[in-house]
């Protein structure tokens, strides 16, 4: 059992003083208090905030993400969009073999835990097409996530076709594909090796990709290992997309999900970029979680999701980094608030219950704030997202803190909730100097023990790679 001193944070929905927390040998905060005095001697930490969950990662997509910011010059080149992104990703995925996974998750982690990622949801579809290389990709990523201490929850993704109707995948699709039967083994398979912070799920790779009839049998797998894993899906993120469904079954994509699939609190439906009204206000009534990633989105021109009328119907969200254009969950909050600022042309869209000004004492309400409403609310729904028992800093939560240097020019004059204001609206170069995860420090003064050696590799690899795609 340890106990933690911080001289103040965020709980629940309030802006505390002289917090202690008192934590099991599991990491698990066992209570809870504020307006403590501090034992003589006893390191106090800064501000302290519930960790933020990543819900949605492709970990291989960071060794080329920079890499595919052109637009060809030959008139038969096409248009730049997601479609053409793609064939950049592919000529990487190409070359990610089981030691290069793990070296480019392992990297890939520590950056995240450096910004206040405490857990991420691998949506992992790089499996090779055959049961013993997607263990070894699937132990990769385990792996990465053991030597750095980030939580993982798997999300192994069934993608069986190239699109509606069943197409035959092309050959630059072939690694990501399973049979039914061999990937329902994997799933049983994985359930052994997953355990302590870690959790299993799985992901369908997205409507085009997965037969109606493949559904069932896989869910049906996956609640005998555990009913509550979370089921995550690609959907509705490109109007091409919710075209050539319309085509298909005469149903947007979230509509045909919603009337053919059992979706409720476990499901994460990723992107739901172009909805209609009555399809995000089914979503909210389900209770399914609506998975954004700001930066990935802006980066291909996705759109933008409805989010503040979601919000008004109960509708719960998380962010993820996706294909890590960005690795930086105050960016990925932010450009979702000045989304809708520029869209509506007005201030503080994304606030959540109005609050009153001016309150500074122990225990001062955040509502109102901004940065506070939106940390909150993703940290809270990405935990729901992933599985894991984090998001807030409460009794039967996990012990997943991000610690802020105040000292920063960025907090010159905030108090209660503008700290939060200031983290994600100011805060540049990143306040975060501590992270822990599950009772352990992770990160500690801005840095991972492992970091230089971690960078070191993954530098090596990235640049041999990208140099073999150039060729080819």
């Amino acid at each position: 059992m340890q106990k933690l001193y911080f001289s103040e944070g965020l709980l629940g929905d309030c802006w505390a003083k002289d917090i202690c927390l008192t934590l099991d040998t599991d990491g698990m905060i066992l209570s809870v208090a504020s307006g403590c005095s501090v034992p003589e001697g006893v390191h106090v930490y800064g501000p302290v905030l519930p960790a933020m969950a990543n819900l949605h990662s492709h970990a291989f997509q960071r060794a080329f993400a920079g890499l595919a910011e052109y637009k060809s010059t030959n008139p038969s080149g096409g248009k730049s969009d997601f479609w053409s992104w793609r064939e950049a990703m592919y000529g990487f995925a190409a070359h990610m073999t089981p030691g290069a996974q793990e070296i480019v998750a392992a990297a890939l982690y520590v950056e995240m835990l450096k910004v206040g990622y405490s857990a991420v949801g691998e949506f992992h579809y790089l499996h090779n097409n055959h049961l013993d290389q997607s263990l070894a990709m699937s132990d990769a990523m385990i792996a990465a996530a053991d030597a750095t201490g980030i939580a993982l929850t798997h999300l192994p993704v069934f993608y069986e076709a190239a699109d509606f109707g069943g197409k035959p995948p092309a050959s630059a699709q072939i690694p990501f594909v399973h049979d039914r039967n061999e990937f329902c083994r994997l799933l049983q398979i994985l359930s052994a090796r997953l355990s302590g912070r870690h959790q299993l799920g799985l992901a369908f790779h997205s409507l085009r990709a997965v037969a109606p009839d493949s559904f069932a049998p896989i869910i049906d797998t996956l609640d005998k290992i555990d009913m509550r894993a979370p089921i995550h899906i690609h959907i509705a993120e490109q109007t091409a997309e919710v075209e050539a469904c319309l085509a298909h079954s005469g149903k947007r994509p979230v509509e045909w999900l919603l009337d053919s699939q059992p979706v409720n609190e476990r499901w994460c439906l990723i992107h739901a970029t172009h909805v209609s009204k009555q399809e995000w206000q089914d979503i909210a009534q389900s209770g399914a979680i609506v998975g954004l990633c700001p930066t990935t989105e802006a980066n291909l021109g996705d759109g933008l999701f409805p989010l503040s009328e979601f919000i008004e119907q109960g509708g719960k969200w998380g962010i993820g980094s996706d294909s890590h254009i960005s690795i930086d969950t105050r960016e990925e909050l932010r450009l979702l608030e000045y989304g809708l600022r520029l869209a509506r042309q007005e201030r503080s869209v994304l606030a959540g219950a109005a609050g009153s000004e001016g309150t500074v004492d122990t225990g001062a309400s955040v509502a109102g704030h901004v940065g506070a409403f939106l940390w909150g609310s993703a940290a809270q729904g990405g935990a729901k997202a992933l599985g894991q028992p984090i998001g807030e800093i409460a009794v039967g939560k996990r012990a997943d803190l991000i610690v802020l240097d105040k000292s920063k020019l960025a907090f010159a004059g905030a108090a209660c909730g503008q700290i939060m204001d200031a983290l994600v609206f100011a805060g540049q170069p990143n306040p975060i100097t501590d992270v822990m995860v599950a009772g352990k420090w992770v990160i500690e003064g801005g840095k991972h023990k492992d970091e230089d050696q971690i960078f070191a590799r993954y530098q090596d690899l990235v640049g041999t790679v990208a140099a073999a795609v150039r060729k080819a």
